[in-house]
């Protein structure tokens, strides 16, 4: 494990646009902040730039709630139009009450409002913001254009700040993962007194992205790009599905 790691906001990334080459303006910013990446850096990447280059926007204008959207908008006080998005985007409805919408969403997330974002989407508050359709892919093309700008070793983590069960307060989560570890499985390992680790797994990507979240803000910032460095691990690469706990081991459903 590493004994020191920085987090560093890269400044300057610019309002992203449906169709926009997220590496190049990635790379722009580094340029401009004369930062040149070095081997293992992780970049914390905020799932809404990704969705905004995939153009993941909704219009509720053009949305026609449905029957079930619009009795489930009355039970939480809520926008019919939103929640027949939320459902769209969902397999489950998990919990609800008035003003929360907890669903799984259809790639497995557990979260508020299947993830849908209304802010910082420009004035007028019509538009809403879908996650992107597969981040952990996302993660992989831009750190596959990354490395290839750079010629070195890089990784990327698609982060979204998540609620936890039995905890207040929201933490950033990486929803897609490419370059490093997501899962780290020290079961069977030793403590310091020789006992085995029988149930010891780390979310090692999770944590990459909560501590990124840290610089990156959850607001106004306009800091969705943050570069982790320092990280060091021996355990092989994976993507961000391992980090979703199966169904029939979920107790909180």
């Amino acid at each position: 494990m590493a004994s020191s790691i920085s987090f560093t906001a890269l400044p300057g990334v610019p309002e992203v646009r449906p169709g926009d080459d997220l590496a190049a303006l990635v790379a722009a910013a580094l340029d401009r902040a004369g930062l040149a990446p070095a081997r293992r850096d992780v970049f914390v990447v905020a799932q809404k730039i990704v969705s905004k280059c995939q153009g993941r926007f909704v219009d509720l204008a053009e949305v026609t709630p449905s029957a079930r959207a619009r009795r489930l908008a009355a039970e939480v006080d809520k926008d019919p139009r939103l929640v027949e998005v939320i459902l769209a985007e969902s397999e489950e409805i998990v919990r609800s009450k008035p003003g929360v919408i907890v669903a799984a969403h259809r790639l497995g997330y557990v979260m508020a409002n299947a993830g849908i974002d209304r802010s910082n989407l420009g004035p007028g508050g019509e538009r809403v913001l879908l996650l992107p359709r597969d981040p952990d892919a996302a993660a992989r093309e831009l750190r596959d254009a990354l490395e290839s700008r750079y010629g070195t070793s890089l990784g990327v983590i698609v982060s979204d700040s998540f609620g936890r069960a039995w905890r207040n307060g929201v933490v950033g989560v990486a929803l897609g993962v490419a370059g490093l570890p997501s899962l780290v499985d020290a079961r069977g390992e030793r403590d310091r007194d020789g006992r085995a680790l029988e149930v010891t797994q780390i979310g090692f990507a999770d944590a990459v992205a909560a501590g990124a979240s840290l610089v990156m803000g959850e607001a106004g910032e306009g800091t969705p790009v943050v570069v982790a460095r320092g990280l060091a691990w021996d355990a092989p690469e994976g993507d961000a599905r391992a980090l979703i706990r199966p169904r029939e081991e979920d107790m909180f459903r």
